[in-house]
């Protein structure tokens, strides 16, 4: 379903999760109190529920923190502002990461930032389809480009994976670890992801679209479509009450720092890090490659950003890919 201009002017009224009277709203819109109510009735396809009490109004179900370019530029550091080249905030859209990745091929600068509010077709790793209900999680897409070759930017997930969770841990979300690949875990269970995507040339100038969806609040009609353990900020901490600008500022400072040095200087400096946030140190787990499950005891990572698995049989061995099953322990 699109969002309507009416649909978001409605929605910044009603943000503040306080009672606002159909009269208010209609008047506002400059439409009847019927049509409000027709287009309140619409935003629950997009996850967004409201309640309808006699003698008060409407309300949302919880506040809601829409994204602002001038509030999210106005927390970067000089070093982030320098780096970013534009930054785009879309109020629907299929996916930043397809976006962007067209983008590149029509020249956008390196540096170019696309945030959404909705996906309609958010991408998750291996072709599946990432939960992104409107105005309730982070949704965003870095394009950078390299200019020596798919190379040198071996590792770069593991090292964006360091900076993310630095920027959660400056908006103090504990506990969070990272699962190799690119995953963001939470007491075992998945609360974001990273998706990297690669064009141009194998040896020479090439583009990444380096996207990032991190759960902060998922509604339950909306969890349903999610077929594995995943958990958001507002289950991890209650209590924590979190802006989606001021995470999203903390995200590009620490993202551009990661990519102004990565290619010269690759995975090394974020090895010692990395490592300390791994969830599947020594636990028992199972590599899939394509449908053949490897058994086996994460023993880490090598140098050059490998997982090592150690098999039953005592052997190690160094995989470049894969995904990994494990059990739902704490981080």
């Amino acid at each position: 379903m699109l969002i309507s201009d009416k649909q978001k002017q409605i929605l910044t009224l009603l943000a503040d999760g306080e009672f606002h009277s159909g009269t208010t709203l209609a008047n506002h819109l400059g439409v009847s109190r019927s049509a409000v109510w027709k287009q309140l009735a619409g935003l629950a396809d997009l996850g967004l529920h409201h309640a309808a009490v006699s003698g008060k109004g409407y309300r949302l179900e919880k506040p809601l923190e829409l994204l602002a370019a001038h509030t999210i530029t106005s927390g970067l550091q000089p070093a982030a502002q320098a780096l970013l080249q534009r930054l785009e905030i879309h109020d629907q859209i299929d996916s930043t990461n397809a976006y962007l990745s067209a983008q590149a091929q029509s020249n956008a600068a390196t540096g170019t930032v696309c945030f959404a509010e909705h996906q309609t077709a958010g991408k998750g790793r291996r072709g599946r389809q990432w939960v992104s209900p409107f105005g309730s999680n982070l949704y965003v897409s870095i394009l950078w480009r390299f200019q020596q070759g798919y190379a040198s930017t071996a590792g770069l997930s593991l090292a964006i994976g360091v900076a993310v969770i630095r920027a959660l841990q400056q908006q103090h979300i504990n506990p969070v670890g990272l699962k190799w690949p690119n995953d963001i875990i939470s007491n075992g269970k998945k609360l974001g992801g990273i998706l990297i995507e690669m064009s141009g040339e194998s040896d020479g100038p090439c583009a990444a679209v380096i996207g990032l969806g991190l759960n902060l609040f998922v509604p339950e009609t909306a969890a349903q479509g999610i077929n594995q353990a995943w958990t958001d900020t507002s289950k991890i901490n209650p209590a924590l009450t979190i802006s989606r600008n001021r995470l999203s500022a903390a995200v590009l400072n620490q993202l551009f720092a990661v990519l102004a040095d990565f290619e010269h200087q690759g995975l090394q400096p974020y090895l010692a890090e990395w490592r300390r946030y791994d969830c599947l140190q020594g636990k028992p787990a199972t590599l899939f490659i394509a449908e053949q499950p490897f058994p086996g005891i994460v023993q880490g990572i090598d140098d050059h950003g490998l997982l090592l698995l150690q098999h039953p049989d005592g052997r190690t061995q160094a995989f470049a890919s894969g995904e990994v099953s494990f059990s739902r322990t704490p981080v």
